[in-house]
């Protein structure tokens, strides 16, 4: 599907859509333990991706057409040897959470995905797998999916580096919690996109599951069983998300968007808040409420630092675009390795569309004052996040902003183009 956006004016108020990250995690926390019901969950791509590889290893997941709640049978913990290859899509998280649950069946598991997913890093998890007792392969020998599990993993010690994915990180803290010795892990690097593994933390104790900081990394003891309080967990708004309608707000609000849902968490992409602020957008977060209203207003180029936030990297470009002066976003050489590399789609698209930026390895500048952001095709190279930030940019746009590809949003927030639509987009898509 394409979608065509002119330039437009936003208003209205709008909810925010489930988070994708605590969405994965409430998931397989349910699949781990006997069965939950997750409320106010994201049913897109990525976590129906999840929802099946928790079904494979012998849980069970229905959605509730009526009040959208998933009701999911775990395995307990002991998860089976899956039937059939797990297929991932294009999910990363469910690539990494489910090859630690591979790591803990009696036999071998055979992971893939499409081939955005088929490039991407899972070589020190590999690594991590094979330290603690299990068998962990590659298939093309070169970390990266198909990949070939085999268990069971006791626990025990392992080193890992911080700074490739933090999901390493929680997937071996969710196994962690029902192997026999637990998991103590060692940071070899500083770890990047922390707030991650603060949600993780945040879901593990929702769902009775004791882990923690150490001087060196994180640990978990084994032997635990998850059960969430009442038998039930809900999920919270997703401010990766958020950040498109907030975007949107900053450089197209006629008046204002009101974005309710919006409630403070464990979540770093809350960042976008005072990102905005610092731009000079017109910004009120009424947290106690969850209610975030943004409006149109002239926005300054400011230095942002991505390290925890790498989602936000392709928003924060956009606004940048619209933005007097230069923003620069530093810390980023680690966005590279998502569903495409995020640093370099934002530059060469953004530059279709009339932009001028510099690109390094680990850092992007925008040169707002030397650029007129005007309409034209752009790729949404088959990543959501990149569709979205250049819808934003689409209504900034001087003309036509053609953006093919576009119904990857099906990975995040399924409704994204309706949403905007109501809010007053002037757009139309093309199947």
């Amino acid at each position: 599907m394409d979608v065509t956006i002119s330039p437009s004016s936003v208003r209205g108020e709008v909810r925010a859509p489930p988070s994708k990250s605590y969405t994965h995690r409430a998931i397989l926390s349910a699949g781990y333990a006997d069965g939950a019901l997750v409320y106010d969950p994201l049913w897109s791509a990525d976590t129906r991706a999840t929802a099946r590889a928790v079904e494979a290893f012998g849980g069970d997941v229905t959605r509730d057409d009526d009040t959208a709640a998933l009701e999911v049978d775990g395995f307990g913990g002991r998860p089976e040897v899956p039937p059939d290859v797990i297929d991932c899509g294009n999910s990363g998280t469910t690539t990494r959470l489910v090859t630690a649950v591979a790591a803990l069946a009696d036999g071998t598991s055979v992971l893939t995905g499409d081939a955005s997913l088929r490039s991407r890093p899972q070589g020190p998890l590999l690594e991590a797998i094979a330290d603690l007792g299990g068998e962990a392969a590659s298939t093309r020998d070169n970390g990266q999916a198909p990949l070939v599990i085999t268990g069971p993993i006791t626990g025990g010690e392992v080193s890992i580096p911080g700074d490739v994915s933090s999901q390493y990180i929680t997937a071996l803290l969710m196994a962690g919690a029902v192997t026999d010795e637990g998991i103590e892990i060692e940071l070899e690097t500083q770890l990047k996109s922390a707030p991650y593994v603060d949600i993780t933390l945040e879901v593990l104790e929702a769902f009775g599951i004791d882990a923690t900081h150490t001087p060196e990394g994180f640990a978990v003891e084994g032997g635990q069983h998850y059960e969430p309080t009442d038998g039930e967990y809900h999920v919270p708004g997703d401010f990766s998300s958020i950040s498109y309608l907030a975007a949107a707000g900053a450089v197209a609000g006629d008046d204002s968007v009101t974005i309710q849902g919006a409630y403070p968490s464990a979540q770093g992409d809350t960042a976008i808040v005072d990102v905005l602020a610092r731009m000079g957008a017109d910004v009120d977060w009424r947290r106690e409420d969850g209610v975030l209203e943004v409006a149109r207003s002239d926005l300054e180029g400011i230095e942002v630092d991505v390290e925890d936030t790498p989602d936000l990297l392709p928003t924060i470009a956009t606004l940048g675009a619209v933005a007097a002066g230069e923003t620069t976003i530093t810390n980023a050489e680690h966005v590279r390795y998502k569903e495409t590399d995020r640093v370099s789609a934002m530059a060469e698209e953004l530059a279709t569309l009339g932009v001028e930026t510099t690109e390094r390895r680990d850092e992007l500048t925008i040169h707002g004052d030397e650029s007129t952001l005007t309409g034209g095709t752009v790729d949404g190279r088959a990543d959501h996040r990149i569709v979205m930030s250049l819808a934003v940019a689409g209504l900034a746009a001087e003309g036509e902003t053609i953006i093919e590809g576009s119904d990857h949003v099906d990975v995040s927030f399924p409704n994204f183009f309706e949403v905007l639509y109501e809010l007053g987009a002037d757009l139309e898509r093309h199947e």
